[in-house]
């Protein structure tokens, strides 16, 4: 229904060049006030994402304006006229040089195989509550609330140029609070997204949660300040990583805030850790444009393969389009990380809000968890923060052989780093 408005709408102003992207989801959410369910709902909703183009010149320069609307299936065929009209019109005041949209034709629809699929969105639901559930057993440590979102999306791109895709997709995503209410009453925040039905991880993910939550209650004094050996794992391990991912996007390198180039040594060439290897990977088959996906080898060996991007940026740069990526791989790890720490670290477990900066290449936050071996003993720490610069520390790094894997992320647990600053007592 959406897609016939929209095509007479765009057919009425007479449009030539656009792109859409309908997504039709169907949702189930628990909510959970300690181990009782409080609120079941379900949902369907469904819109379309839609940009309008408009060429024209300027100065003897070929131009190509755009501009975005989204239309809902409650939206009347006038109401859908007048946006799109309105959006084409706004597209003659957005002046950027021409680019070409990717080329298709029409495919059948893809089902993104998982571990979810064949089952009901209630199926998946209990089996994720099951999961985190199962862990919470003691009365020290608890679960206090916690919410599940299970989704079915199917999703749909088409455009003037041919392309004329769509797939359907499963996952799992949600959020829980573990509560230790002596030797001082500590709440954490965790969450969580899978596309599989990886309940263990879900599992192993509370566990871990609950016992950090005792030893933040237990936690009473900030690390004394100064430099150390740092040890950093799981979301953050991935969040550093987006610092590569970034500048090796068209979107980055076209404007001038990346200066990364094919063949270029990312860490420069006195490596005296680990070199990268690390993989875009697919967890669509298309792109937000209709772009087959598939997974991209970015880094090698410290090398960069290949700079990835949107239609737009990529024919700037005059490199082949490949579409945005969410995920990554790293494929590596020379240490154990019961080797890590053998000598004195410190192990931060939990930010109150870690950030990592892909321009600057600056990273750190507030601790609120982290481990503390003085080379006897090891203590749970709280307060103070982390400061470093990846792209000063990065021709050190050490990568554990143990893992960690998420919706977005899959590789080494655990990254080393030599001399990095702590502010603290």
């Amino acid at each position: 229904m959406m897609r016939e408005k929209l095509l007479q709408a765009i057919k009425k102003s007479g449009i030539e060049t656009y792109s859409v992207t309908e997504k039709c989801t169907e949702g189930a959410e628990l909510y959970f006030i300690k181990k009782d369910l409080d609120m079941r709902r379900m949902k369907k909703e469904a819109l379309s994402d839609v940009t309008i183009y408009r060429d024209f010149e300027e100065d003897g320069k070929k131009m190509r304006g755009s501009a975005n609307i989204c239309i809902f299936p409650e939206m009347t065929q006038e109401e859908v006229d007048k946006a799109v009209s309105g959006a084409y019109y706004a597209a003659s005041f957005v002046k950027n040089p021409y680019f070409e949209l990717p080329k298709g034709k029409k495919e059948e629809t893809v089902l993104v195989e998982s571990s979810l699929c064949g089952k009901s969105l209630e199926e998946i639901g209990d089996a994720f509550v099951k999961a985190l559930y199962s862990v919470d057993v003691n009365a020290d440590a608890f679960i206090n609330s916690s919410e599940f979102l299970m989704s079915k999306t199917n999703t749909a791109i088409y455009n003037s140029e041919g392309i004329d895709v769509s797939y359907e997709k499963y996952s799992v995503s949600g959020e829980f609070v573990v509560q230790c209410l002596t030797p001082q009453d500590v709440e954490q925040y965790q969450d969580f997204a899978y596309d599989d039905l990886d309940t263990e991880a879900l599992a192993t993910q509370a566990a871990q949660a609950l016992e950090m939550v005792r030893m933040r209650a237990a936690a009473t004094e900030a690390p004394e300040k100064g430099n150390y050996r740092l040890l950093l794992s799981g979301k953050e391990l991935r969040d550093l990583m987006g610092l590569y991912v970034s500048r090796a996007s068209a979107q980055m390198i076209y404007p001038g805030y990346s200066a990364y180039k094919k063949g270029m040594q990312v860490q420069g060439d006195e490596v005296k850790g680990e070199k990268l290897n690390l993989t875009l990977h697919a967890s669509e088959p298309y792109s937000g444009e209709g772009i087959p996906m598939k997974d991209l080898q970015l880094i090698q060996n410290g090398t960069l393969e290949r700079i990835y991007g949107t239609a737009r940026f990529s024919y700037y740069l005059g490199v082949e389009p490949t579409g945005t990526y969410k995920a990554v791989k790293l494929d590596n790890g020379t240490k154990s990380f019961d080797e890590m720490k053998k000598a004195p670290y410190l192990h931060v477990v939990s930010f109150s809000d870690f950030s990592m900066d892909s321009f600057s290449g600056y990273f750190g936050g507030e601790i609120r968890l982290a481990y503390l071996y003085d080379g006897e003993n090891v203590t749970p720490v709280t307060g103070g923060s982390v400061s470093g610069n990846l792209l000063e520390l990065q021709k050190d790094m050490v990568f554990s052989t143990d893992c960690y894997k998420d919706k977005n992320y899959d590789g080494p647990f655990a990254v080393e780093f030599q001399n990095v600053a702590v502010a603290g007592r």
